[in-house]
């Protein structure tokens, strides 16, 4: 009868390391692939407009689909170039942003009147 109650408490003790490097291993995939992978222009974009939206009502944004490569001193990275309008002192004012493609966040940004016929970040 021990060797039976040996085996099975092996199988058990087997059973829940298996299950333990399992739940291990997918948490660290996931976190992994998470990291690895780019956000979409438009789920960047609603970041940015709630971020703006905190501060008051926008009348318009945009944002190119098309990703950028991006290099700030010796950071590389690939961007999304996009912007935001909204009436500031009734006058329609353009903020145009650059954000990281891969975590969202906001890089540069840029307050340009409407009266200006070139952009800042020259897009």
């Amino acid at each position: 009868m021990s060797i039976e109650k040996e085996t099975r408490s092996l199988f058990t003790d087997g059973l829940a390391v298996g299950i333990g490097i399992g739940l291990f291993s997918g948490i660290v995939s996931t976190i992994w692939a998470k990291k690895r992978s780019n956000q979409s222009a438009d789920e960047v974009l609603d970041e940015v407009k709630l971020a703006f939206l905190k501060e008051g009502p926008i009348e318009g944004s945009w944002i190119q689909f098309q990703k950028q490569p991006f290099r700030k001193f010796a950071i590389r990275t690939e961007v999304y170039a996009g912007g935001i309008s909204r009436i500031e002192d009734q006058t329609l004012v353009t903020y145009e942003f650059l954000a990281d493609a891969r975590t969202g966040t906001v890089l540069e940004v840029h307050r340009i009147p409407v009266e200006q016929n070139d952009s800042v970040l020259g897009f």
